[in-house]
């Protein structure tokens, strides 16, 4: 698996990404259709942006090919000219072609991408710039977008409450979704690692900021967030977290089962001082427990057809496969074997889950990547190939971890 799976980040999808950078405009093109054409005058969509900064960074780092990183700087590029507002701050949702503002939007999760992306691109570039910009995104998340119960969600141009359509589905309106929170959580973890790693003394307070809030976050995930009776993690809430929907998103669960984990050891590495190390302790401890929980929930009620079912509405398992929920299930389920090295039918569900893929969502024509998704009989939709939310942040991350996790000694 190890073996195709490199071979598969290699020959398909960083040459399709690659070739998708707008030599003109900058940045890459944002919309790539069913039928293999790229619109070059399609907006920009900045989460996209974020998470092909983010693969680029990610593919340097795991293969270091210098190539890889002038993509990375592409991307960088792109986001530092075009994506921040200049005169009241944050990430734009979206831009045009050319780079001027389209969607003017102001979303925590985008925020949150921007700071992963500008992370990852500082620690293989040695950017100071672009780490100066992770941080101010994230003094702006905690002075603007979050209040004493947690982060909120949408705002307009000048950070003014505005409506959460963009992260609500299922006929509800979230005052909070479990899905900004999940990739807050992600990117402080970034940040965090980064901080931590880098042993800048003179960032050592930047790095106790975001300590700080990690470890927040992560009691957001398991006294708000995680259910223990329904063993699951909801999914929107009210402004006091009262859940909105029965709607069990397994896809997210398994994505939350190893991301959580991952910021349990960031933040139990990154503790400094013995009330930091004591905390992280307590954290670490609960959120590994309920990982173990949710993977267990998710391989036993939604690994259907050596494939994970992406939702379940009031107890009914939604139709089809999602592309990204495929990627997250490999990483999941190896993530919890190595965990519980006797449970080997992680690692089989695993194997089987990659095998799913290749049959099924690696789009063999040339010049292309990954289908969107699937119908119940694993037939590919019509929906495009790339698109403001079809990126390589899913598809590539399962690559790199993948090869992270199974160096030969298994």
């Amino acid at each position: 698996m190890r073996t195709e799976i490199e071979a598969h980040l290699k020959e398909k999808l960083i040459p399709f990404w690659a070739g998708l950078q707008d030599e003109e405009n900058g940045g890459f093109y944002g919309y790539v259709d069913r039928g293999l054409a790229t619109d070059r005058e399609a907006d920009k969509g900045c989460i996209l942006m974020s998470r092909i900064t983010w693969f680029f960074s990610g593919a340097y780092r795991a293969l270091g090919d210098p190539m890889l990183l002038a993509k990375a700087r592409c991307g960088y590029e792109f986001l530092r000219d075009h994506c921040f507002d200049r005169e009241y701050g944050g990430i734009y949702w979206s831009v045009t072609f050319r780079g001027e503002p389209s969607d003017t939007i102001k979303h925590t999760y985008n925020q949150a991408f921007a700071i992963y992306a500008l992370s990852s691109y500082f620690d293989v570039s040695g950017d100071p710039e672009a780490l100066m910009r992770a941080l101010d995104l994230f003094h702006l998340i905690e002075d603007k977008m979050k209040d004493e119960g947690g982060y909120l969600e949408a705002f307009d141009r000048r950070f003014r409450p505005s409506s959460n359509e963009k992260l609500s589905e299922n006929g509800v309106e979230a005052a909070r979704s479990m899905n900004t929170h999940l990739h807050v959580m992600e990117a402080y973890t970034e940040l965090l690692r980064v901080l931590t790693e880098k042993k800048m003394a003179e960032r050592e307070s930047d790095r106790r900021a975001v300590w700080q809030a990690l470890s927040g976050v992560c009691r957001i995930f398991t006294d708000r967030m995680w259910n223990p009776a329904k063993e699951r993690v909801e999914v929107f809430f009210d402004h006091e977290w009262k859940s909105l929907i029965d709607l069990w998103s397994s896809g997210h669960d398994i994505e939350s089962s190893w991301l959580a984990d991952r910021a349990a050891d960031v933040l139990t590495a990154g503790a400094s001082s013995e009330e930091e190390k004591q905390c992280a302790a307590v954290i670490s401890r609960e959120i590994h427990d309920a990982t173990a929980v949710m993977a267990r929930a998710v391989y036993e009620k939604a690994f259907m057809r050596d494939s994970v079912v992406t939702e379940f509405e009031n107890g009914r398992p939604a139709p089809g496969r999602v592309w990204w929920v495929q990627a997250e299930t490999v990483v999941g389920f190896l993530n919890a074997y190595g965990k519980n090295p006797e449970k080997t039918e992680y690692l089989d569900g695993a194997g089987r889950t990659w095998d799913f893929i290749r049959r099924n969502f690696v789009d063999p024509r040339e010049g292309s990547e990954w289908f969107w998704d699937l119908t119940e009989s694993f037939a590919p939709t019509d929906k495009p190939i790339v698109e403001p939310w079809k990126c390589p942040y899913h598809n590539g991350r399962m690559c790199f971890e993948v090869m992270d996790r199974l160096k030969g000694d298994l």
